[in-house]
């Protein structure tokens, strides 16, 4: 193990990093809250179709996403493994954040679910291959303990930037274009400008460090005759990755459910304008962005571990109370999506702030750096469960008899589609919190040296 300490990380090269996450991030925070609302209310899909449309594209993206991660620890190239990738699959994501929010001229369900099949299937994959390199290239960047949670707490303040302004854009467009389908188009075509300015000045700014860092890691050249199935198998076999991996599926997965939810409950159960999607969704990311440094003061003075356990029942019983909230009662929705806020805070911090600890002894037990492989492994199993769990919210819908509409507001809807929405934004991700800090409690690392071998 190294006791070698690198020079600290500088502002310039935190906020190109930072800056790559806010342009990376604000598609997403689109597409998790409004994604599957814009298929079902604005293209028209059934929700059971909308569901299995992203069942599709995330099912297919998860499985790519361990070879994409696999190949990028592997390429060797002038321009380092991680920076070929993002440049390379920005092209394509950039083109296919726009076309996701266009509505084709296709009468029927069925042209309509083909198309959207293929646009999630292709913007999917490239996101990975821009954001599994991305993500790896954070561990590169910072080695020491301490270094790697500031750097992860700067990473995780600019992803909540990065999605209150995604939601600040679709805010704005909501308000001053009248046309659901033109809303959604022109957020697409605004997001794509932001994924544009974020890898190019993440690739500028991060490069010096990237290779002052390369000089001082010995890196094990990885077997070529390994296969990737093997190199899995021994990623998943790590048991520190395996209670790392639950924890994070059940924070996510309950996280990700709650937010697509969350313009159902809005407009259908609260009976609010579509500005409040983005209203109460900024409420939560704001509350996040504030706390997060409250969060990093902790996890300096005591764990990782324990920030997570501090901060995650926040977000359980915020999430818990939406469920007794009445039409009406908006006050009181705000602040539990403040509360929720500032338990999610810890969501973004501690996961990625430990895995590069999983790394590390990975590094020491193999000889190999496989940052791609353990990223990937992570984002492969949230993607896939977060696929089957918006399916089957796509499919409770449907056996709830919700309506949809072409866009007209305040639609009347069934009473048990009613309950299931309230259910769905509720109870079911609170459960998965709660398997989440189960996982947290059995995770094993804690505060040891675990940095990078080299020639010291």
């Amino acid at each position: 193990m190294n006791n070698h300490k690198s020079a600290k990380l500088s502002l310039t090269t935190k906020l190109a990093y930072g800056i790559g996450e806010v342009g990376l991030v604000m598609p997403v925070s689109i597409a998790i809250f409004f994604l599957l609302y814009f298929l079902t209310e604005v293209a028209g899909l059934s929700p059971t179709l909308a569901g299995t449309v992203l069942l599709i594209g995330t099912g297919w993206d998860a499985v790519s996403d361990p070879l994409i991660g696999w190949l990028s620890d592997r390429t060797r190239t002038r321009w380092g493994r991680r920076f070929p990738w993002m440049i390379g699959g920005g092209i394509p994501l950039i083109l296919c954040c726009t076309l996701q929010w266009w509505v084709p001229p296709f009468a029927s369900q069925r042209g309509l679910f083909a198309y959207y099949c293929l646009l999630s299937i292709l913007v999917y994959a490239s996101y990975t291959a821009v954001v599994l390199p991305f993500t790896a290239l954070a561990a590169e960047l910072a080695t020491d303990y301490d270094e790697r949670t500031a750097m992860m707490g700067f990473k995780s303040g600019f992803n909540t930037v990065g999605s209150i302004l995604g939601l600040v854009v679709a805010q704005a467009v909501f308000m001053a274009v009248a046309a659901p389908q033109q809303q959604y188009l022109t957020i697409g075509i605004l997001t794509s400008a932001g994924v544009l300015i974020g890898i190019a000045v993440c690739v500028w700014g991060t490069q010096q460090r990237y290779w002052q860092q390369q000089k001082k890691i010995v890196v094990a050249q990885p077997a070529l005759t390994q296969s990737l199935w093997t190199d899995l198998l021994s990623v998943l076999t790590n048991q520190p990755f395996r209670w790392l991996l639950g924890l994070y599926l059940g924070a996510w997965i309950g996280t990700q459910v709650a937010a697509a939810m969350l313009p159902y409950f809005i407009s259908s159960w609260m009976q609010l304008a579509e500005q409040a999607f983005t209203q109460m969704a900024i409420a939560i990311q704001g509350a996040a962005v504030v706390s997060l440094p409250v969060w990093m003061g902790v996890t300096r003075a005591t764990s990782k571990r324990t920030t997570f356990f501090l901060g995650a029942p926040l977000t359980l019983l915020a999430l818990l109370g939406l469920i007794t909230v009445q039409p009406g009662q908006v006050v009181r929705m705000y602040v539990l999506a403040a509360i929720s806020g500032v338990g999610l805070a810890t969501f973004y911090l501690v996961p990625f702030a430990m895995l590069p600890d999983v790394i590390d002894i990975d590094a020491v037990q193999t000889g190999q750096r496989r940052e791609g492989l353990f990223f990937s492994c992570l984002v492969f199993c949230q993607k896939l469960g977060s696929a089957i769990a918006l399916f089957t919210i796509g499919y409770l819908l449907d056996r709830a008899n919700f309506v949809t509409s072409d866009g007209t507001p305040h639609v009347e809807q069934t009473a048990s589609a009613l309950w299931t929405i309230r259910l769905l934004i509720s109870v079911l991700p609170a459960l998965l919190i709660a398997i989440s800090l189960y996982f947290a409690y059995r995770y094993p690392l804690r505060r040891t040296v675990t940095t990078f071998p080299d020639n010291t």
